[in-house]
């Protein structure tokens, strides 16, 4: 059984980059704006602390935009932007497909049911559109991977 990638494709990877820019760019100039118009001793303490927001917004969103697994026989391999991590197949319980509503529609995405731990979000499966048959895809690749390992 040859290894498989799950991830995002190119144009899925350039629309959330797009999404990223939008997002620091209005974060950026909240700070500017609050720079400008601030002028109480304090002000350095609320722009210091919105610029550590708008880094780590940053820096989550590239890691949720170049997430990766690696789907081998003995189990996945989570490769992000800041992390490393292997679960084998005989510490998963399942494979779920969780759905979250926000103001700016609802948002889908893979989970790995852990047998003892919190469950993983799987890098590369988020997306907002109703029926995506990637998504669709990427979680028939990894039940079929996790089936075959368990031998069911």
């Amino acid at each position: 059984m040859s290894a498989v990638w799950i991830g995002f494709n190119a144009y899925d990877r350039q629309r959330y980059w797009w999404r990223n820019g939008i997002a620091t760019l209005a974060v950026v100039g909240a700070v500017v704006a609050m720079i400008l118009t601030t002028h109480e001793p304090g002000k350095w303490w609320w722009v210091g602390g919105f610029g550590a927001l708008g880094v780590v917004v940053f820096v989550s969103t590239v890691n949720l935009i170049y997430g990766r697994v690696l789907l081998t026989a003995t189990g996945l391999e989570f490769r992000t932007f800041v992390s490393r991590r292997v679960v084998p197949w005989s510490e998963v319980a399942g494979i779920e497909r969780r759905q979250r509503v926000r103001r700016s529609g609802i948002w889908c995405d893979l989970r790995v049911v852990r047998v003892r731990g919190r469950s993983l979000g799987i890098p590369g499966t988020v997306t907002n559109r109703m029926m995506d048959a990637e998504l669709e895809r990427k979680q028939a690749a990894i039940q079929e991977y996790w089936s075959r390992a368990v031998g069911g």
